[in-house]
């Protein structure tokens, strides 16, 4: 995920009430801040490993992409582990075998092909230059929840685009757009081209199945959830297995694997790990979604792209430039402003909801 293995819903808190009020305090800050870790080492690990695959001798974009989701039977640990609340659907009737299928069938579509925009992405770009594309998507986000979610446009939204527009034009425009050294800057072009397509085709996912779980399956709890990022990452998965073969990729991950510069066994370690470390990030924002909301998940796991460029200047020793730290410091600006607007959307639904209490405690009195 990048940050791209999201569940993919905005709004709304889950109604798990049942389970965490019976936490404490500091159990339910232990809990979300496991659930954080999770989050930001599995998707930091995971670009990391992506970008160590490619500079080993890796070259392979359909397997780049099949690890992005081949893990996700893991997500059936907690599946099975953690229950869910038994909360009533707001629908008189659930959607139909034939509905769901269609729905998840499309969306995991839409995200092998986001996934592999990523793969190229990765493939031409260094791993802080990517991860600081990546963060484009909170703005990609905003514009087409307006859209298609029907969410407000503040002055604070648009501040957040605007600014997020500008550092990603800064790393566009950058004459030391750095790569890898066999990267022609053509293919670096690309390489941004496609990052940014796939941060916004990601943020049109998170709209699109935002829009899925209001009017169609009209239900959120953990189980669904859980079930809608399975049933996805399975599609994602077939998908990808298909372009590794339709493209004759597959002929070659032999002699990739010979010719990896640290080895047969670090070769297949790289892509186990990898795989795995997008799959606990997606743990991690699953679990964020159970116990605190779907909105703080998203925005913890976009905050945590700005750890990555950071990561990747220590392990890949990344040029980090001023152009790149201002485009850094106009990404968090950028964040800063979105939660800022979400933080007061949060306020002012606590006040109307005390006030409804209130106005319910005195019609009974």
């Amino acid at each position: 995920m990048t940050d791209h293995q999201e569940p993919m819903i905005k709004n709304g808190t889950l109604s798990n009430q049942s389970l965490i009020g019976k936490l404490n305090r500091w159990q339910w800050w232990i809990l979300v801040g496991l659930n954080i870790f999770f989050l930001i080492v599995g998707q930091a690990a995971a670009v990391l490993l992506g970008r160590f695959y490619y500079d080993q001798g890796g070259n392979s974009k359909w397997m780049a992409t099949l690890v992005q989701t081949a893990a996700f039977p893991i997500l059936l640990i907690p599946f099975f582990l953690i229950p869910s609340s038994k909360e009533p659907s707001n629908s008189s009737a659930p959607p139909s075998f034939k509905i769901l299928a269609s729905i998840y069938f499309s969306l995991g579509v839409l995200i092998a092909g986001d996934n592999m925009l990523y793969s190229v992405g990765l493939l031409y770009l260094s791993a802080s230059t990517y991860s600081l594309i990546c963060a484009t998507q909170l703005a990609f986000n905003a514009i087409f929840s307006y859209f298609i979610n029907s969410q407000k446009f503040t002055a604070l939204i648009f501040n957040s685009v605007v600014i997020l527009t500008f550092s990603a034009a800064l790393v566009g425009i950058n004459d030391d757009f750095d790569g890898p050294s066999r990267v022609s800057k053509w293919q670096r072009v690309i390489g941004f081209l496609c990052t940014l397509g796939a941060s916004a085709l990601y943020s049109l996912l998170l709209s699109l199945m935002q829009l899925s779980f209001q009017k169609v399956i009209k239900k959120e709890t953990f189980s669904v959830v859980l079930e809608m990022q399975i049933y996805t990452a399975l599609v994602a998965t077939c998908v990808s297995v298909v372009g590794l073969f339709a493209s004759g990729e597959w002929k070659t991950l032999h002699g990739e694997m010979v010719a990896f510069s640290a080895g047969r066994v670090s070769y297949t370690m790289t892509l186990v790990w990898t795989a795995v470390a997008w799959q606990v990030c997606s743990v991690g924002v699953v679990g964020l979604i159970f116990v605190v909301s779907s909105l703080f998940s998203n925005v913890i796991s976009t905050a945590s792209l700005a750890i990555t460029p950071v990561a990747s200047v220590i392990v890949f020793h990344d040029k980090m430039n001023g152009i790149k730290v201002i485009a850094l410091l106009l990404a968090i600006w950028g964040f800063v402003s979105y939660i800022y607007q979400n933080y007061l959307d949060d306020c002012k639904a606590r006040r109307t909801q005390n006030n409804d209490s209130e106005s319910q405690t005195g019609s009974l009195s």
